[in-house]
């Protein structure tokens, strides 16, 4: 494997006496769309801003492009950063924001003009450099915000919540620009998010952090597929946990007794940490199925009556209760050309198979 253009072993981070990170270890690699994901407060723009160099690491070691970033400050690191706020100057025109940095490290005049307009242009913001920064709108100025950024050609550009100001139909636009420009510059790029759904559709890998550590990392899939832990399970998607009895374990897997759904065989790789007396089961909404009329189940049923529903278009999400179970199961069903929607109160049956149970 090549040398990962970030390295992170061991490194803490003290402020006073408390601890904001905790051992964070993780090799992040060249042009890899790389994602910090957590609640408030995990610690995630702390990393992120040691790397930038922003903040000093307590303890560890931190490499960038194969050099100790010891003592090295950020304005000498190959990285440049986008803020949340994205720090654009109102008094100044599209272009000048953009040059700002180029004229910072005395870049030659003859060379600024040609380097704003391909930028602008990587951007999709060409013929905007004589524009008034201030009457620009939100997804405007945050495009200009990647170009000053991208602008200094970077090894790596650090996103701190870039889109958390835009609305929800121009943040899903810029999630798709943002990943095609980083797959157009090849660069690497380090996004902070607490949005568990952006994470997942721009990342090709997450890094799950809950009080200043790392959780888990992995793809996008494994992390909603097989999450090593409950509290993993919990913040990615949605997930329904029942009470689980282990009877017995063998080569096929653990023979259990879930409640309200029966005995079932769980593949021993669907119990990532193992087993013990606090195990749950975990199934995805979208692992369970509402079966009409004369529909057979694939391999187990049970009965079961709609609580609730949540219509949205392409989808309707029910809130289902099982004998045996205390709190009602969510299930999640794409709605198709003559599959009704069942209102409150309907009796009917969940369909589910082994292989979409995991013990937790």
């Amino acid at each position: 494997m090549t040398q990962p253009i970030i390295h992170l072993s061991g490194i803490d981070k003290f402020y006073g006496d408390f601890q904001a990170l905790y051992d964070v270890n993780a090799d992040i690699q060249t042009g890899e769309f790389f994602s910090l994901l957590g609640p408030s407060g995990c610690g995630k723009t702390t990393l992120l801003r040691t790397i930038a160099g922003f903040e000093e690491i307590s303890k560890g070691t931190m490499m960038i492009d194969g050099q100790s970033m010891d003592g090295v400050p950020a304005n000498k690191r190959p990285t440049n950063m986008v803020f949340q706020s994205y720090a654009i100057f109102p008094h100044m025109t599209v272009a000048e924001n953009v040059a700002y940095g180029l004229k910072a490290r005395n870049t030659p005049k003859s060379e600024i003009g040609p380097m704003v307009a391909e930028a602008l242009k990587m951007v999709g913001l060409e013929g905007f450099g004589d524009r008034a920064s201030h009457a620009l709108s939100g997804g405007q100025r945050q495009r200009v915000a990647l170009a000053r950024a991208l602008v200094l050609k970077p090894k790596v550009l650090l996103l701190d919540e870039p889109l958390s100001a835009l609305d929800k139909k121009m943040r899903e636009q810029m999630q798709s620009e943002l990943r095609h420009l980083q797959r157009a510059v090849g660069i690497t790029f380090i996004l902070v998010t607490h949005d568990q759904e952006e994470a997942l559709t721009m990342s090709d890998r997450i890094a799950v952090m809950f009080d200043g550590r790392i959780a888990q990392l992995a793809s996008p899939q494994e992390l909603y597929r097989r999450p090593i832990n409950r509290q993993v399970a919990d913040f990615i998607g949605v997930m329904n946990f029942l009470d689980v009895s282990i009877k017995s374990e063998s080569p096929a897997g653990y023979q259990v007794d879930i409640a309200g759904l029966g005995a079932a065989t769980v593949p021993l790789d669907q119990a990532p940490a193992g087993v013990g007396s606090d195990t749950k089961a975990g199934i995805r909404p979208e692992m369970l199925t509402l079966l009409y009329d004369d529909q057979k189940a694939a391999e187990n049923e049970v009965p079961a009556t709609v609580a609730d529903a949540y219509y949205v278009g392409d989808m309707t999400y029910y809130e289902v209760k099982i004998d045996g179970v205390e709190k009602p199961v969510e299930i999640s069903m794409r709605n198709t050309a003559g599959r009704a929607v069942l209102e409150r109160g309907a009796k009917t049956r969940v369909g589910w198979g082994n292989e979409s149970v995991l013990l937790l």
